[in-house]
């Protein structure tokens, strides 16, 4: 753990799902889910001014974790990967953390579609945000996803997290700016019962029935 930092590096796991930081040995795999994802992702993703193909090639990743780690360095970034049985089928990220008075970051997430349905994604995001909730000694995580991609929105509700109103126009994507749902957690509201205690108990309810 960093001082300037605290909560990194990330490592956790329940079940099969992990999380880790990425490395640059990930770089073909990252490629190979990012391209073989194009239609899958896209439609929920900020453009980056060049083809899907180019800005997911092996170089580009490496360029990426290079850019991440002056993010991480600065105390601002958690970008992680999230693996399946150990191998890499997504990924996860805690940006824009703010220190001090504010306590906060967003967290966004992304996963193949083979992958998808396995409540994969759910287990990854509650993993991180306990840790960035203790741990990481953060206050409060927010979440926003666009209104029309329905598995993410059920991953943010199967959660419990808060649902706090509609950005207009909050993100240029695909096209045009879209709105967003904005979702958010606080520390005082995994006092009582952490969200992977919480994916548990909802699991066995569900079974009972």
């Amino acid at each position: 753990m960093t001082l300037s930092n605290p909560g990194w590096p990330v490592n956790l796991n329940h079940g099969d799902v992990s999380v880790r930081p990425f490395k640059r040995s990930d770089a073909a795999r990252w490629s190979e889910l990012r391209r073989a994802n194009e239609a899958w992702l896209a439609p929920w993703e900020p453009g980056t001014g060049t083809t899907w193909h180019e800005a997911h090639s092996p170089a580009a990743f490496r360029a990426m974790l290079r850019g991440l780690k002056r993010s991480i360095k600065d105390g601002t970034s958690w970008p992680l990967a999230v693996c399946w049985q150990g191998h890499l089928c997504g990924g996860l990220t805690v940006g824009n953390i703010v220190r001090r008075a504010f306590g906060s970051a967003y967290a966004g997430y992304w996963i193949d579609r083979g992958h998808a349905g396995k409540g994969i994604t759910a287990t990854a995001l509650a993993l991180v945000v306990d840790h960035a909730l203790t741990v990481g000694r953060l206050h409060r995580i927010e979440v926003n996803i666009r209104p029309e991609n329905g598995p993410s929105n059920r991953v943010a509700e199967k959660l419990g997290l808060r649902r706090e109103g509609l950005h207009k126009r909050y993100l240029y994507i695909d096209g045009d700016w879209r709105d967003h749902y904005g979702y958010a957690v606080t520390a005082e509201e995994i006092a009582t019962e952490r969200m992977i205690d919480r994916m548990a108990r909802l699991a066995r309810t569900e079974a009972d029935h």
